[in-house]
């Protein structure tokens, strides 16, 4: 098999594996009604996906050093599978949700970071820049589909169903990975470290301005994906007529938008600089934060702001990770992804959490309480810009 279908065929197994990433996230007001939950509730189920991603990542990709990354892949397929079908069975409130989701989390530990590995493994050169902005792009896809899918499937059934099409999608994407993917080649070891050492890529300041950067984006990236339609749901009651367009379908295409925003971003990176092209991007997308909520009053300017901030979002994703990968030490690219994976995700835990917060403080049903959520969500931007210019220039020094 060639290089490119190899990779198109990893990036639909991620696709496939990611449609359970959004479901809960676009049914929130499904649930806050039925379950009586609230936004601080709605956060914390929405942060634990990544807490336990945080929680899982540092033993699953730094075992990428050390195990063949297809068995840990297929076995994190079969979890994240496993927790859709009980969230579908047994979900009926906050602990079960919250308990389940964080099990979604541990899934996807095993199969973002651990299929990046495998790849880059086996890519090697010029292109592995592309295809590392090929894979990392597939997660926008996978997400966007997963709105698609929740808010039609409840739509048509109820949310049930929705999470149970999601298992479905884990079992597609371990039978294609198991077909497609081969088994690592034998190598001789060449680790000087334990497991869990990750003190040579804290060391490594070229790799950590990277890390850091990249907490500060999935921070601003997965508050917005996790409360846009519920953000949506509020600013279209404001409106009065008919709206055309679902929430879901908004958010979807706004998370698509970031696919090829990533990888336009990651080439133009190549040709500007990955410094410059994230400082760029950081500073527009931090800006757009501050204008989003206040807005709301404005269905379409809505809608027309979130599409432009889906592009904006992404447009230092993949130069972020290949900027990693690039800089990781020969032997450790698996520690130095899963410090990037684990540092990186905490912004994804405490991002959605922080927006929850300071809606039920600020006030979720007003203007002025979601202009301050959008404030709060573009924080990563300023967390990202700050490490890529105060690391970098500390790496230099």
């Amino acid at each position: 098999m060639s290089s490119l279908a190899l990779v198109i065929s990893i990036c639909l197994a991620e696709v496939l594996g990611m449609l359970s990433f959004a479901t809960f996230q676009s049914l929130i007001p499904t649930f806050a009604a039925e379950w009586g939950l609230s936004n601080t509730d709605a956060g914390w189920i929405s942060g634990i996906y990544f807490a336990g991603y945080v929680g899982a990542v540092p033993v699953l990709v730094s075992l990428t050093d050390r195990v063949d990354p297809k068995k840990i892949y297929l076995w994190s397929l079969a979890l994240g599978g496993g927790a859709s079908l009980a969230f579908a069975l047994f979900a009926e409130g906050f602990w079960s949700a919250l308990a389940l989701r964080c099990l979604h989390g541990v899934g996807l530990a095993g199969t973002y970071m651990p299929g990046l590995k495998a790849l880059s493994d086996r890519i090697e050169g010029p292109r592995q820049s592309r295809y590392v902005a090929f894979y990392t792009s597939s997660f926008g896809i996978g997400a966007s589909l997963s709105y698609v899918m929740a808010g039609e499937i409840s739509t048509a059934f109820d949310w049930h169903w929705a999470f149970a099409a999601t298992a479905a999608g884990a079992v597609l994407a371990a039978v294609l990975t198991w077909a497609v993917l081969p088994a690592a080649p034998p190598r001789a070891a060449v680790h000087d470290t334990h497991l869990l050492d990750f003190r040579p890529v804290l060391r490594n300041r070229a790799a950590m301005a990277y890390i850091l950067g990249y907490m500060g984006h999935n921070w601003e990236l997965f508050a917005f994906r996790s409360w846009v339609v519920a953000f949506l749901v509020f600013a279209g009651g404001l409106k009065s007529g008919d709206i055309w367009l679902s929430a879901t379908t908004i958010a979807a295409v706004a998370t698509f938008l970031g696919v090829p925003a990533s990888i336009l971003g990651n080439e133009l990176a190549v040709r500007v600089g990955r410094r410059r092209l994230i400082v760029c991007v950081t500073i527009a997308s931090g800006g757009l934060s501050a204008i989003i909520g206040f807005s709301a009053a404005g269905y379409w300017l809505v809608v027309a702001l979130c599409l432009l901030y889906g592009v904006l979002l992404t447009g230092d994703s993949a130069a972020l990770t290949a900027g990693t990968v690039a800089a990781a030490a020969p032997g450790q690219r698996g520690a130095t992804l899963a410090m990037h994976a684990s540092l990186g995700f905490m912004g994804g835990v405490f991002g959605p959490l922080c927006v929850g917060v300071v809606l039920d403080a600020a006030g979720g049903g007003t203007i002025f309480g979601w202009g301050m959520a959008f404030l709060a969500t573009g924080a990563g931007s300023a967390m990202a810009l700050a490490a890529v210019i105060l690391v970098a220039s500390r790496q230099r020094e």
